[in-house]
Formats: structure tokens, sequence, C-alpha cells
């Protein structure tokens, strides 16, 4: 029988959630938003220490529309219609500053 072995997990502040679904984004444009990620989070300094943001592909939101959407946790905030220029403000503004950028928000727990 195989052993069971408990996950570990690297401390993160927060996690992006990037939709990748077909059903929301065209031509696979949410996967490529998640494949910019590990370059765009290096340069801000968001893959490692106390900022460190975990990321996370999703198939499916439930929300189909405008996308690519993403989500940050814990924050509650679902941005829709994202860019690699939008994601790169999210990043800053959100991500490092603490400044949701409201003017993309769909949602907000």
């Amino acid at each position: 029988m195989t052993k069971i072995i408990k996950p570990k997990m690297m401390d993160y502040h927060r996690q992006i959630l990037v939709c990748i679904g077909d059903r929301c984004t065209e031509n696979g444009s949410g996967q490529a938003l998640y494949d910019q990620l590990k370059d765009k989070f290096k340069a801000a300094g968001l893959h490692e220490g106390a900022l460190r943001v975990k990321k996370t592909r999703a198939t499916c939101f439930g929300t189909c529309k405008s996308g690519p959407l993403l989500c940050i946790q814990p924050d509650g905030i679902w941005y829709y219609d994202v860019t690699s220029k939008k994601l790169d403000r999210i990043i800053n503004e959100h991500l490092i500053n603490n400044k949701p950028v409201l003017e993309w928000v769909y949602y907000q727990k």
C-alpha cells in the first residue's frame, strides 16, 4: 500500500487565481496571462519573502464573461478583462501598495 504523505506549502502573503477556462477567454489568453506571472512576480519581488504571492490556475470561476479573470485572495478582489499591461498595474498598485485597481474590479467580498 502507498503511504500518504502530507503536502508542504511555503508561506505566502496572497494568492492570485487566474481563470484559464475557454468559456470566458479566447485563444488561451487566460493561460498566457498566467504564464507571465513567474517573470512579473520575480521582477516585482513577489516570488519570495514576506510579500510572496502564490499563483494558481483555475478552470472556471463561474462568471464566464469578459475574461481573462483573476481573483486575489484573501482580499476577495475579482478583476475582469485583464491584459498584460493591466496586470502590471494590478501588481504594482494592489499587490505591492495594497490599493486595488477599482476600475477593473467586478466583485469585492
